[in-house]
């Protein structure tokens, strides 16, 4: 139980569902569609398309996103990978014979073709009950009507002069300047188009005036993108991949996200008694830390697409691989190169959950990846598009080398739970390339320490990113000088790490319990 002399959240408790999501206004919309009659693909549907007026920067139309559905009366788990790919024309060589070392991060080179629309489109057809004219009418009416900027939008908008370019400027500034707390920000361009996605299905967005709009703009900026390769967009369902971590399941999504890169963690923690630790210790840190340098070292050797080249998945995710990689870490000292440390193990890569009364469970992110994606938009309608083209190599034969019709490594992972083969829990991290690390630092907060989902959420959290050992301002002052004697270049973030979202399913006493993190603007609602 939480000390209810400290200020925090509870755990929201209902029994016919809950929606947790990044900004109150979609959690409602999502509550809404539920007490409507809708399920939780409907109402997760409804409210990422609320999301994109309300966190702009965060995500959007131009976007990508995952899923993972279990189904009413089922335990199965379905995964849909909803990420765009690459036009047809890009070209690695072309790229480094231009002088690149790296895919151009808000480069037209960066802007893979959105996948987003065709995933929700083909979710609310397969697994939805009240179609996608009721599911987008409360994002139509927000779009138009507008929705005021929530504290911590306003502060994530401040970079948006810098980062926004051309005909974006026009939709997302005001005169040139950010939008700041309490302002209305509207955007009657993607009203219309989700009126014609309501009306069309995925035609309304991938063919016609709205794909020739944003073909035309990105043409105009120097990319590729025909109006064949978005006509040629298709998500895939695809089969989850998992992990156990001390009996509990970790369901993750196949590269070419990175949710392997969670398992493989996992698998490294597991070698170490985690609960002897003091849960916001130094030497917890220091080995999570760790653990991060030597996952994401693996991601980075193995996650691409697997249509294109053969993936060593598992070697990647075994136990074998797990206790060899644990077996690296010095619990003294931090590893100055997890990449030479590693070699030779590996010799022979905007989040939102809702669960129903009939406990269908979705567990969805959505993004356009770094902070106003690409910075670059279409004329007319104002698509942000995304820059996850810059999840691509250029380095020459490596697996996510960059190419035609691919699609590139991917940063966005959803999660579930699993105990004894029942679904337990729903959950996701917001925050790029922390997500995995957040997956296990959510994980292992709730087995190792016994906490509940929303003190699992607000704890404080630290990442080394590889080149800084970012460290929360929940952490003590001894903490850090103590992980910077052992060699971590700590530092303290501007911006809280990540932000995240669980549903976690009571089957004892039959409710739900949702919890939503106060890093972000939203909330956990039930009914």
């Amino acid at each position: 139980m939480r000390d209810f002399h400290s200020p925090g959240r509870s755990t929201v408790i209902a029994a016919n569902g809950v929606a947790a999501t990044s900004h109150p206004l979609a959690s409602k919309v999502a509550i809404q569609i539920l007490e409507a009659g809708g399920n939780a693909v409907d109402a997760a549907i409804a409210a990422a398309m609320v999301l994109n007026v309300a966190e702009p920067k965060m995500t959007g139309l131009g976007g990508d996103c995952f899923a993972l559905i279990k189904p009413a009366g089922s335990e199965e788990i379905i995964g849909l990978n909803a990420s765009g790919r690459s036009p047809t024309g890009l070209d690695a060589a072309k790229m480094r014979a231009a002088g690149h070392k790296e895919v151009p991060l808000r480069g037209v080179e960066a802007i893979s073709v959105p996948g987003a629309v065709d995933g929700m489109v083909q979710l609310a057809k397969d697994h939805g009950r009240l179609g996608l004219k009721t599911l987008l009418a409360p994002a139509i009416h927000y779009a138009e009507q507008g929705i005021p900027v929530a504290p911590r939008v306003a502060s994530d908008w401040q970079d948006g002069p810098e980062v926004i370019q051309g005909a974006a400027r026009m939709h997302f500034l005001n005169n040139g300047k950010p939008l700041h707390e309490g302002q209305i920000f509207r955007a009657p361009g993607q009203a219309e188009v989700l009126r014609r996605i309501a009306m069309d299905g995925r035609a309304g967005f991938y063919e016609g005036e709205v794909a020739e709009d944003m073909v035309a703009s990105l043409q105009a900026m120097g990319g590729t993108h025909t109006l064949e390769d978005f006509a040629a967009t298709a998500s895939d369902y695809v089969t989850p991949i998992t992990g156990t971590y001390r009996g509990m399941e970790l369901v993750e999504l196949p590269p070419n996200g990175q949710g392997a890169t969670a398992i493989v963690m996992a698998n490294i923690l597991e070698q170490f008694d985690l609960s002897s630790l003091d849960p916001f210790g130094v030497e917890r840190a220091h080995l999570e830390a760790e653990a991060a340098k030597l996952a994401y070292d693996a991601r980075n050797r193995f996650v691409a697409d697997p249509t294109h080249q053969s993936l060593r998945l598992d070697h990647m995710l075994s136990k074998q691989t797990g206790k060899a990689l644990g077996a690296l870490i010095d619990p003294d000292r931090a590893m100055p190169n997890a990449y030479e440390a590693s070699g030779a193990v590996h010799k022979d890569t905007v989040y939102l959950t809702v669960i129903d009364r009939d406990r269908m469970a979705v567990s969805l992110i959505y993004s356009i990846f770094h902070g106003w994606g690409s910075g670059l938009a279409s004329d007319k309608f104002g698509i942000l598009f995304h820059n996850r083209g810059a999840g691509f190599t250029l380095t020459e034969n490596h697996p996510n080398e960059a190419a035609g019709n691919k699609r590139p490594m991917h940063t966005i992972i959803p999660a579930m739970l699993r105990k004894d083969g029942k679904l337990l829990a729903t959950l996701g991290v917001m925050g790029g390339a922390y997500q995995p690390n957040g997956h296990a630092r959510m994980l292992t907060n709730m087995v190792d320490y016994g906490m509940d989902p929303q003190s699992a959420i607000d704890a404080p959290r630290c990442f080394d990113n590889g080149m800084q050992m970012q460290v929360e301002r929940g952490y003590s002052d001894e903490v850090r000088e103590r992980l910077a004697t052992m060699g971590h270049n700590v530092t303290i973030p501007d911006n809280p790490i990540g932000g995240a979202q669980m549903v976690m399913i009571d089957h004892e006493n039959g409710v739900l319990r949702g919890a939503s993190d106060p890093r972000k603007d939203g909330s956990a609602l039930g009914f």
